[in-house]
């Protein structure tokens, strides 16, 4: 649930970017900082290993503006995808009001692709919340390459 703060008529919400590794979670945020106006949006922190995948988040606050008379924030994190780092993926779920989940195309990464929602969801559960009844969205990242799984079931193809 978003955080209300009536004194100072602000609402936070954090929504997290989940996946497996090398999916493109990183890149989006990227993305959106890119091309996010300079006066409505953080400094972007990131905390990369030497080969430059993330070893324990990225973090991105923006300020969308006022709605209803209430600042509007989000907080967008990701979480690392490798899955050695299941503890960080728990700590960073706290709190979340959302979940984007990047899931990588290539017919290759389809068991990684499972494994990271299924920890998803184990996660999640583990903290009170059911996936199902969780705003989310499911992005299906990398769809141009030539190796890229044809959609089985446009509604949702994991399940």
């Amino acid at each position: 649930m978003s955080f209300v703060n009536y004194a100072t008529r602000e609402i936070n919400c954090k929504v997290v970017y989940y996946g497996p590794g090398l999916s493109g979670k990183t890149t989006n945020l990227q993305y959106i900082y890119a091309r996010t106006n300079p006066q409505t949006k953080g400094k972007m922190v990131t905390l990369a290993t030497e080969n430059e995948r993330t070893l324990f988040f990225d973090f991105l606050p923006l300020a969308i503006g006022p709605i209803r008379g209430f600042n509007v924030r989000f907080h967008l994190y990701t979480v690392p995808g490798q899955s050695y780092y299941d503890v960080s993926r728990r700590l960073i779920l706290k709190g979340v009001d959302g979940i984007i989940f990047v899931a990588d195309s290539q017919l290759h990464r389809m068991d990684e692709n499972l494994e990271s929602l299924s920890n998803l969801k184990n996660n999640l559960s583990d903290q009170g919340y059911e996936f199902k009844n969780l705003p989310h969205i499911l992005q299906y990242n990398k769809r141009d390459l030539a190796n890229a799984v044809p959609f089985l079931d446009k509604e949702n193809p994991f399940g």
